[in-house]
C-alpha cells in the first residue's frame, strides 16, 4: 500500500535534430524541460510551533496537467480506508504520532487543526488517495502516492529511546496484548499477521467503533529512515481493506469484540514502531509498539 513514492509525470520539449549530409553539419542535442512532479505546497505553518497549542495545518497538492501544475481537487470516495488524503506526523523519536484526515475545501486546500504535544521536529506524511477511473470503468483504481513535510515544535527537544519490544502495551487503562505473531519471526517483504486482543480498564473485551473506514489503523515507521507503511483492521468481507507493497497483499480483520488480526507487510528489515490505532470507550487510542524485522 505504501511506499516512498512521489508520482512523477516527465513533460518533454523536443527540439527537432537536424541531420546533415555536408562537413558542415552539426549534430543538434534535445533539449529537455524540467520534469512537472506531483508535490505539496502552500504547507503552513512554516515558523516554529507552540507545544500544546490549537495549530492549524494548511497545504494544497499540485499535480502536473499538461505543461504546468495544478492544484488537485479529486480524490477518491467510497467505503473503506483507502480514501482522500491521510495525514500522519510523528516526532522524530517516534513516541508521538498524529493521524487525521483532513476535509478539502472548494479550491483544493486542506485544513487541519492539531496540537503537538511535546517540543521537537515532527514528520509528516502524506498518504494521498487520487480519483484515478478504474480502467474497468465506474470504479476507481486503488493507487496511491506520499508526499512529506516537516515542522518543528518549540522548546529543548529531548528525544525518547524506544523501549525494548514487548507483547503488551497499556493505554488509558486499555490493555493491548500481542498473542501469536505467524509467521514468526518477522522479515522484510514478507506477508504476516499479528493476532491481538484489546481489553477495556475493567478487563473486558473491546467492540471496535468504526473510525476513518476502519476498525482499526496500524502505521508502522522504521526507526532512523522513517520508512512508512499503513495497514488496517476492517470488519471480515468488508471491501478496500486490503495493503499492497510489491506483488505481496495482506489484509487485516476483526470479527469478535476484543480479537483483531492485524496484517504486517513491511518494506525493509530493521526496527519498526508500530501504532495500533482504534475508537473505543468514546477516545481514539494510539498502543506503541517496536517490532524487530529481519531480512
Amino acid at each position: 500500500m505504501t511506499r516512498k513514492l512521489l508520482l512523477v509525470l516527465p513533460v518533454l520539449g523536443l527540439a527537432a535534430v537536424i541531420a546533415g549530409c555536408g562537413s558542415s553539419a552539426k549534430n543538434t542535442q534535445p533539449t529537455i524541460q524540467k520534469s512537472l512532479v506531483t508535490q505539496l505546497a502552500d504547507l503552513t505553518p512554516s515558523a516554529p510551533i507552540t507545544p500544546g497549542k490549537p495549530t492549524t495545518i494548511s497545504f494544497k497538492i499540485l499535480q502536473p496537467s499538461g505543461n504546468k501544475l495544478v492544484t488537485m481537487t479529486k480524490f477518491r470516495t467510497g467505503p473503506g480506508p483507502h480514501t482522500g488524503v491521510h495525514m500522519i506526523i510523528v516526532r522524530d523519536d517516534l513516541s508521538t504520532i498524529i493521524h487525521r484526515h483532513p476535509p478539502i475545501g472548494p479550491d483544493g486546500t486542506f485544513k487541519q487543526t492539531v496540537v503537538f504535544p511535546k517540543s521537537g521536529p515532527y514528520r509528516m506524511v502524506l498518504d494521498v488517495y487520487p480519483a484515478v477511473s478504474d480502467s474497468a470503468g465506474g470504479g476507481f483504481a486503488q493507487t496511491n502516492f506520499q508526499l512529506f513535510g516537516n515542522f518543528h515544535v518549540k522548546g529543548a527537544y529531548k528525544p525518547t529511546p524506544l523501549p525494548k519490544p514487548t507483547s503488551t502495551a497499556t493505554v488509558d487503562g486499555y490493555t493491548f496484548k500481542i498473542q501469536k505473531i505467524a509467521p514468526s519471526p518477522l522479515k522484510a517483504i514478507q506477508s504476516a499477521l499479528v493476532y491481538m486482543t484489546v481489553t477495556d480498564p475493567n478487563g473486558k473485551p473491546v467492540t471496535l467503533t468504526p473510525w476513518y473506514g476502519a476498525l482499526a489503523h496500524a502505521i508502522f515507521f522504521h526507526q532512523g529512515r522513517f520508512e512508512y507503511f499503513h495497514t488496517h483492521v476492517c470488519s471480515p468481507g468488508a471491501g478496500g481493506c486490503t495493503s499492497v507493497f510489491g506483488g505481496s497483499k495482506v489484509v487485516g480483520s476483526s470479527a469478535t469484540p476484543g480479537h483483531l488480526t492485524v496484517g504486517v507487510l513491511l518494506p525493509d528489515s530493521g526496527t519498526w514502531r508500530l501504532f495500533l490505532q482504534m475508537k473505543a470507550g468514546g477516545k481514539i487510542l494510539s498502543a506503541p509498539f517496536v517490532l524487530p524485522v529481519g531480512a
